[in-house]
């Protein structure tokens, strides 16, 4: 498995195809809502395996902290690492880019899987695209 920065057009069409996967046809989220107003401003990652894309997520600056947001792997991936690895590839770049601070919006589901990897839930629970969430953050 290997997670990539995304560098062209072939590598986001898989990005979105994987996001699309998971969240507009397992999770029934509105493909406007989940291809949205930010897709130009964010920073892409693909997670391939054997050449075809697994997992995806991507990365923004909003005010004075990184933003990680759409992480997903697709479900026959799903408890082999892939998550971890994409959040590690993420956290890398924001290190690299002088973060030091990020804040993501958790499925509920998925707060145990960010709270092994340090982030702490900030918020109260609130919907998002219908799906019950949590903000999380992590001082890198």
């Amino acid at each position: 498995m290997t997670v990539k920065l995304v560098e062209n057009q072939k590598e986001l069409k898989d990005a979105f195809s994987i996001r699309k996967m998971v969240f507009v046809e397992e999770q029934n989220v509105p493909v406007e809502e989940e291809i949205d107003q930010f897709e130009e401003e964010a920073v892409h990652f693909v997670m391939y395996h054997e050449g075809s894309p697994i997992g995806a997520g991507r990365f923004r600056q909003v005010d004075d902290y990184g933003k990680v947001e759409r992480i997903c792997v697709v479900k026959e991936a799903r408890k082999l690492g892939a998550g971890k690895a994409i959040m590690n590839a993420i956290e890398s770049y924001a290190r690299e880019k002088g973060f030091q601070k990020l804040k993501l919006n958790a499925q509920t589901h998925a707060i145990p899987f960010y709270a092994g990897l340090g982030y702490e839930v900030v918020s109260d629970e609130f919907l998002d695209a219908g799906i019950p969430h949590k903000t999380m953050v992590k001082n890198l």
